[in-house]
Formats: structure tokens, C-alpha cells, sequence
């Protein structure tokens, strides 16, 4: 799995644990002036993802305000960009003059190579943490013009439309389930993650054009291909429906995947046949038919199926299932389930 780091403050006495985040806040790489009303008893995690060019960090807290001063910034300067999600409750930014009120489910920019003042506080005190997740981006790492970046500085950002929710949901499923991806990947998710943020980042520079050819066009894979796991069970779901819904030319949409060696069409298919040899092989589902399976992702001519799921595999759906009821095929299942990219 995805190597994760936690901090959980509740390990320690109630009177121990602001000094144990206090602590915390210090050794990261852009420390910050940390206050909170909830410092006799600061109960709050910490959850570190390295992702190889970004890093991930999930946040539970109390409310709490804090500041990044000069001096701050002499002392350690990562030369970082900070991109936050909230989650749960009302964040406030401010940077170079701009101040925005932060809505769960909004983004938020900074510099933590300047000076800014952050605040986060749970919409009910008595009942909620307030809870966000920082995305950490090098400076070197991000492929816009630095001169450019300072317009987004303090403000807000939708997480709930378009690549901004696209990036949201990746967030989330990243650092909520780091179990179902391999060390291995995290390279290659670091990668999809500073994409989908580059071109976040660019549209609401109104610049797209300043963001590469190259960053747009797998920014714009990944949204296809969301839309795609989303859809499977859609009969309707084909190359011109997927090109309708992001606005684009079916054409373009095939230009799209010409670097994946595979066309629309083979993707929708092989992923569906995916789900659906999943499926026959979980002892849960035994008592389902093999064409309600079949149905479940989009396969409604049963004929059709059997065709190509022996095509795919070698075998028809029933023999597959009747297969996977040996042992040494259960214990195995798992293993190439987690192998599998990536889960909505």
C-alpha cells in the first residue's frame, strides 16, 4: 500500500497534546504561529501521503488559526505551493491582500514562500472537527509562470464542478484509502495529482494556454476516464455520449487515447468485463445470474457477453465462476484486486 505517516494527538494525556501539534507544526518544512481556544485538549490527527512530486497531508483539528510571518520564512523556506480542500467546516486565507472565506467542498491557494494568515473553524464546536486536505506542490514542480501565480493568492476555487471536483475526489480517495494502491503507484498518482491541480490552477488564471499541451491533455484523460468508471453500468454509455458530456469531438476524444494504445470503445469494454469477472468470482454474489452481473456494467445481450468475456478470458462466465469456487483461487482473488486502478 501507499507508505502513509499519522500523527494522532490522542495518544498522549489531554494536557500533552497541543504541544505534541505545536511540535509537529514546527518540524514540518514550512512552519507556522499556531493559536486555538481548544489547546487544554487538542484532540487532532495528522495524515502524511508522499506522492513522489506532491505531497498529501489530511488534517482533523479543532478549530485553530494560525500565521506564516517573514521571520518564519527566513528561517525555512521550501519554496512550496499549498493547495487546501475543506472538508468540513469555514476556512479563512488571506495572502498579499486578498481575504476569502473557505466553504467545505472549496480550495483555497497560497505561497508558503510569503506571508499568510490561515483559519479553520468546525461549524458546530461542540460536535464537529474541522477537517481538510493540503496539497503540497514544489515550486519547480508546477509548470505555470511564477509571475502569474500571485493573482490566486487567498482566494477560493470550487471543489464540486468540473476538474475542481475531479481533483477533490481523487484527494479523498487517496488519502482515505492509501490500502488499495501499491508503493509503486504513488509516482504515477503524484503525477495525475499535479496535472489535475496545474489545470485547476490555469483555468481560473483564466490562462489555460499557459498550462502544456501535454498537462491538458492527461488532465482531460483522467476526467474522461472518471466519467467512464462512473457510468459503466449505463448500456447507453459509448464514445459519442462520453464525447457529448465533456464537450468535446468524438474525434478528439479518439486523439485522446491514441497514447493509451487502446480506443474508447476497447476501455469502456475491458473495464466492464472487469467488474464483471470481479463479480463472478465473489462468493457474496453466487446466487446472482451471470446476466444480472452481466447487466449490473452494461452488458444488456447476454450472447454478446459470453462472446466477449471468452475472447477476454479464455473461459465463459459460468465456467469462471465455477472456477474461482476453489480455495486456492479465493486466496488469490484479493491480490489482483488490489492491482486494479483505480477505485471510484
Amino acid at each position: 500500500m501507499l507508505h502513509r505517516e499519522t500523527l494522532d494527538t490522542t495518544a498522549l494525556p489531554p494536557s500533552d497534546r497541543f504541544g505534541m501539534w505545536l511540535d509537529l507544526v514546527a518540524r514540518t518544512s514550512a512552519p507556522m504561529r499556531v493559536r486555538s481556544a481548544h489547546d487544554d485538549d487538542f484532540v487532532a490527527r495528522a495524515d502524511f501521503v508522499d506522492l513522489g512530486p506532491i505531497q498529501l497531508i489530511s488534517y482533523d483539528y479543532p478549530s485553530l488559526e494560525a500565521t506564516r510571518t517573514a521571520r518564519l520564512i527566513r528561517q525555512s523556506d521550501p519554496e512550496l505551493y499549498m493547495l487546501a480542500l475543506t472538508i468540513c467546516g469555514v476556512g479563512t486565507s488571506s495572502q498579499d491582500g486578498r481575504q476569502s472565506e473557505i466553504r467545505a467542498g472549496e480550495f483555497t491557494f497560497y505561497d508558503a514562500s510569503r506571508p499568510h494568515d490561515l483559519g479553520h473553524h468546525s461549524t458546530e464546536p461542540e460536535k464537529d472537527q474541522a477537517t481538510s486536505i493540503v496539497t503540497m506542490i514544489p515550486h519547480a514542480a508546477l509548470p505555470l509562470p511564477p509571475q502569474r501565480m500571485a493573482a490566486l493568492y487567498g482566494g477560493r476555487m470550487s471543489g464540486s464542478e468540473g476538474i475542481g471536483a475531479l481533483l477533490a475526489q481523487f484527494l479523498v480517495q487517496v488519502t482515505r484509502h492509501p490500502e488499495q494502491y501499491h508503493a509503486a503507484d504513488a509516482s504515477r498518482l503524484g503525477a495525475v495529482g499535479l496535472d489535475l491541480a496545474t489545470t485547476l490552477l490555469g483555468r481560473h488564471l483564466v490562462a489555460e494556454d499557459a498550462v502544456p499541451t501535454e498537462v491538458r491533455r492527461r488532465a482531460l484523460l483522467a476526467q474522461v476516464q472518471a466519467y467512464v468508471h462512473r457510468h459503466l453500468g449505463d448500456t447507453t454509455l459509448s464514445p459519442q455520449v462520453v464525447a457529448d458530456a465533456h464537450h468535446i469531438s468524438v474525434r478528439s476524444l479518439h486523439r485522446l487515447f491514441e497514447a493509451e494504445d487502446i480506443t474508447v470503445a476497447s476501455y469502456i469494454r475491458d473495464l466492464r468485463l472487469t467488474r464483471c469477472r470481479r463479480d463472478l468470482s465473489d462468493p457474496a454474489l453466487r446466487n446472482q445470474p451471470v446476466q444480472a452481473i452481466a447487466a449490473r456494467w452494461g452488458f444488456s445481450d447476454k450472447a454478446h457477453f459470453s462472446r466477449a468475456f471468452r475472447a477476454a478470458y479464455g473461459t465463459s462466465p459460468q465456467e469462471h465462476r465455477e472456477g474461482s469456487s476453489h480455495p486456492a483461487r479465493i486466496v488469490n482473488r484479493p491480490a489482483s484486486m488490489v492491482n486494479s486502478l483505480p477505485a471510484d
